[in-house]
């Protein structure tokens, strides 16, 4: 029980010391690192809002992709059947229409590869993000720091 009391007690002690920041002079380098971090989520959280207003086109492009491949696969499919009993004709025919489904079914996994890739973006930036906003987080911990430190010197000062 005293080994947790002490270990509690240790712990906010603990991660003062870990501070990057510590005295009223590393202010002018805290603050310009919090404008750093600042910018950049404001850049990343701008590049989400873009990435996420992108992907229903996306989508809408993979599904029109899979309809396309769809239908050219059925026609294909069609003219096959036609190709086997008829001329040479209906089998040049038929090879056209297998080419075309191919190409369209290559382009309905490009859509889709696409769509895949949007998504994963948008997950990267919204962890990024999160990121971002950790590190502001621990930058008004440690302006707090200095600044409860800076006001408790204050007083001891005036009570001298």
């Amino acid at each position: 029980m005293h080994l947790f009391c002490l270990l509690a007690l240790a712990c906010p002690a603990l991660s003062a010391d870990a501070q990057k920041y510590k005295t009223t002079e590393d202010t002018v380098k805290l603050n310009k690192e919090y404008v750093s971090v600042s910018n950049d989520l404001a850049d990343l959280t701008a590049k989400l809002t873009i990435a996420q207003n992108d992907l229903p086109g996306y989508r809408s492009k993979s599904h029109d992709a899979d309809k396309d491949a769809s239908s050219s696969a059925s026609a294909s499919s069609d003219q096959a059947s036609k190709a086997t009993n008829g001329d040479l004709g209906d089998a040049k025919s038929e090879k056209k229409k297998a080419n075309k489904a191919y190409k369209e079914a290559k382009d309905a996994k490009s859509a889709s590869g696409k769509v895949s890739d949007q998504e994963e973006k948008i997950e990267q930036y919204k962890q990024d993000i999160k990121k971002k906003q950790q590190r502001l987080s621990e930058l008004d911990t440690m302006r707090a720091t200095i600044f409860s430190k800076t006001a408790s010197d204050s007083l001891r000062q005036v009570k001298q």
